[in-house]
């Protein structure tokens, strides 16, 4: 991967979420009730923190060890231990199902949009939407293609669209997808 990433708002972070597929899904999992900087930054924390960020060696962490990693101040997530296990967990599922690559997701057996939703849904800690998200920001972000992608995705593939972490490319882009989420919420509670 050589693309830019915008979604931690922090050069460096962003630059370990564009040069590491492991770092871009931990941010994923990580990005539900902290704001999407914070939960896109938790990678590079990690990183910095262990020195190297390894899917083995997050699978084959001692858990008590990698909780307290995940929970020093500043803690990469609001509930720090649970993120803690859902974190080992997605590297034990990832080393036991793709050998640890993560790029195998969408690439193992060339399989087609459906497939990778189908494949990204059964991920520890993903649900249907999040991994809708996360195929769109493939596609859209880091050409991940496969065929049939933007429909799998569904309204979160939809060129131009401001709907979620697929679409923040720059701060504007951000404010623009803040924007939508608030008046999404707006128009659910009537």
């Amino acid at each position: 991967m050589t693309r830019k990433l915008c979604l931690a708002q922090e050069p460096a972070a962003d630059a370990l979420l564009a040069s590491d597929y492991l770092a871009l899904l931990f941010g994923m999992l990580l990005d539900q009730q902290i704001n999407m900087e914070k939960a896109f930054k938790g990678p590079k924390v990690i990183l910095d923190r262990m020195g190297v960020f390894d899917v083995h060696r997050v699978a084959e962490a001692d858990p008590e060890e990698f909780a307290a990693l995940v929970s020093t101040p500043p803690a990469i997530h609001r509930f720090p231990g649970s993120m803690a296990k859902r974190l080992q967990t997605l590297a034990q599922f990832l080393v036991e199902h793709y050998d640890g690559k993560v790029e195998s997701l969408w690439k193992q057996g060339k399989p087609d949009g459906p497939e990778v939703l189908k494949r990204l849904t059964a991920l520890p800690g993903f649900g249907d939407q999040k991994a809708r998200i996360f195929l769109a920001l493939l596609g859209k972000q880091l050409g991940v293609k496969p065929t049939g992608w933007r429909e799998a995705a569904g309204a979160y593939g939809e060129e131009g669209s401001r709907r979620s972490v697929a679409d923040v490319v720059d701060a504007k882009s951000l404010g623009e997808v803040r924007a939508f989420k608030k008046a999404a919420k707006a128009a659910a509670k009537g």
